[in-house]
């Protein structure tokens, strides 16, 4: 008796789609070793159809499936409700930029990339007027005057007495930064100033563009017409997006390793960083480019679980107080593997030795460069490859060779089973390294750690490096908070300098998150940003001092039992003190 086809069968052996049609006789042709005309008779093509088919394909000219939506929300609701607005002030000739201040004085709020894309949504083109002067705030509107003056050092007599503010929260990383004596950092480092602007307000002014969170340097337009932002800098009016993107093509890869030298022992001092336990996590982190530039090197994303043209760049973070200590750009796929020999010649300067531990992913170097660590007395832990003879010697473990560690650490994961081998030979690694294979971390195969330390304890060990994963933390957070992912140029030294001002930018928060109690110690950049920095207020101005009113805010009590310096001396202010007052 014939057994009855399945149900569904004849979706696959009549398909009615034309592309699944394509698609079977293109694998007919593929897969089964059929000749041109017997997989185009099966699909019901002829030969000459099945030839073009084969043409197509083979050229990548045919799009058999359809492309995987793209992430994030189909709908824009702040867009949708501005869209009649803005269509309406479009039409009584106003700019992007007058649309978008306009709509935040009305309550609806739109940034204004979002009010150009509402517009070339729309059809509307590039706004042009004639050569009649009109009164404009934004300079970045061309054919127009503008009140606000040329960026040069700020003149406090002619600073008004009382300046409305949304920034005056900015100001609070104020008094972080003179205790890091910023201007000796910027000595230090050798950064270059110009005859109207001296390098330690260049620096500010690309500083407070991390802080508030701004995501490219040409999206400085939306601080400019606040006092603020200004004054953190302590000039008139900060610099516009080519004079800030032509200061940054000055500086070279020197500048920021010796800045991040001179920062790497003020963070000493001041707790921010362990120059005793000295242990570090490493990571890799790739900028993505949104543009096409050959010239770029493809490295993997794991955002996008691909390879694509990106500057790849380095990290690392103190172990001890989770902040990070170094950054690095001027990375090549060449020289890659010696990035961390390169962090220990840094930290060998910065601190006076070598770091004692880094612990690291097992693409961050090789088993030559692990041997150069061993070799200056530097312990390592990372991952070791599972090749296929090491899974086959997994796999022939038995239960009765692991030990169960219990961790220190939350969640389920905190029993893992180890089996343990002291000396294991490497293919090229000079002498042996400690095995560890752990099962119970919560993922589908062992982990395999391996380690030139012969005496830390098995526990401390696993505990250590589950804690690594804290540093892809830190990667999210800088990435969320100041912008790491936005590459604004092809040229890694833009990127070069934009990571350093990511690490001085957190260490900043996270002295300024100390001050404010335990109960925001583990509190990330972004949540300190949008609780305190995003508060406004009230520039009063004395000629003698400035006095900072902060608005009342739901964590306005925080800031007030804080241990926050309420009269703070800022040399680039000609000394004028900063005080702190509260609504």
């Amino acid at each position: 008796m014939t057994a009855e086809p399945a149900p569904g069968k004849e979706y696959f052996t009549a398909p009615a789609n034309p592309n699944q049609r394509r698609y079977e006789a293109l694998r007919a042709y593929f897969t089964e070793d059929l000749t041109v005309a017997e997989a185009g008779a099966r699909a019901g093509y002829t030969r000459a159809s099945m030839a073009s088919l084969l043409r197509d394909f083979r050229a990548g000219r045919l799009q058999l499936f359809a492309p995987p939506g793209k992430p994030g929300p189909r709908t824009a609701p702040a867009k949708d409700r501005a869209r009649a607005r803005v269509t309406e002030l479009r039409r009584e000739d106003l700019s992007v930029y007058e649309i978008s201040a306009r709509l935040r004085a009305e309550g609806t709020p739109l940034n204004r990339t979002g009010v150009g894309q509402i517009l070339a949504e729309e059809g509307f083109g590039r706004l042009l007027r004639g050569t009649a002067p009109m009164a404009s705030t934004s300079p970045a509107t061309a054919g127009r005057d503008t009140r606000l003056p040329r960026a040069a050092v700020i003149d406090f007599a002619a600073f008004p007495a009382r300046a409305e503010t949304s920034l005056a929260g900015l100001l609070l990383a104020l008094p972080d930064l003179v205790s890091l004596d910023l201007p000796a950092l910027i000595r230090a480092a050798g950064y270059p100033g110009t005859t109207v602007i001296p390098a330690v307000s260049w620096l500010l002014s690309l500083l407070a563009l991390k802080l508030t969170g701004t995501r490219r340097v040409s999206h400085v337009d939306d601080l400019l017409s606040d006092p603020a932002s200004a004054l953190f800098s302590g000039l008139a009016v900060l610099p516009k997006k080519s004079a800030l993107t032509s200061y940054s093509y000055r500086l070279s890869h020197d500048h920021q390793q010796k800045l991040l030298a001179a920062l790497d022992k003020k963070m000493i001092s001041a707790g921010l960083a362990t120059a005793n336990e000295a242990i570090f996590d490493l990571d890799f982190h790739a900028v993505m480019h949104w543009g096409h530039d050959p010239v770029l090197e493809k490295h993997y994303v794991p955002a996008r679980s691909q390879r694509a043209r990106s500057v790849l760049t380095f990290f690392a973070q103190d172990t001890g107080t989770h902040n990070l200590v170094y950054a690095n750009a001027d990375i090549s796929k060449a020289t890659q593997n010696r990035e961390a020999i390169t962090f220990c010649d840094h930290w060998k300067a910065a601190a006076g030795s070598d770091p004692k531990m880094l612990i690291m992913d097992q693409k961050v170097t090789t088993q030559a460069v692990l041997g150069e660590l061993d070799a200056r007395g530097v312990k390592f832990a990372t991952l070791r490859m599972r090749s296929p003879s090491l899974i086959k010697y997994i796999n022939g473990l038995a239960s009765k060779d692991y030990k169960t560690v219990a961790l220190d650490r939350p969640g389920p994961h905190n029993r893992p089973r180890i089996h343990e081998d002291p000396a294991v030979k490497l293919t090229s690694y000079p002498g042996t390294v400690r095995q560890l294979i752990v099962t119970g971390l919560g993922r589908d195969t062992p982990t395999v750690i391996i380690t030139n330390d012969g005496h830390i304890k098995t526990r401390a060990l696993v505990q250590q490096y589950a804690r690594r994963m804290t540093i892809e933390q830190r990667l999210a957070e800088i990435i969320q908070a100041f912008c790491a992912d936005a590459l604004s140029s092809t040229i890694n030294l833009n990127v070069d300098l934009d990571v350093v001002l990511c690490v001085l930018a957190q260490a900043l928060l996270a002295a300024f998150r100390s001050r404010l109690g335990p109960g925001y110690a583990t509190a990330t950049p972004d949540t300190l940003q949008r609780r305190f920095l995003d508060t406004p207020g009230t520039i009063t101005s004395d000629n003698d001092a400035i006095t900072v009113t902060l608005s009342r805010r739901a964590y306005s009590p925080v800031l007030r039992q804080s241990d926050l310096s309420t009269d703070t001396t800022i040399p680039w202010w000609q000394n004028r003190p900063l005080r702190f007052r509260f609504a």
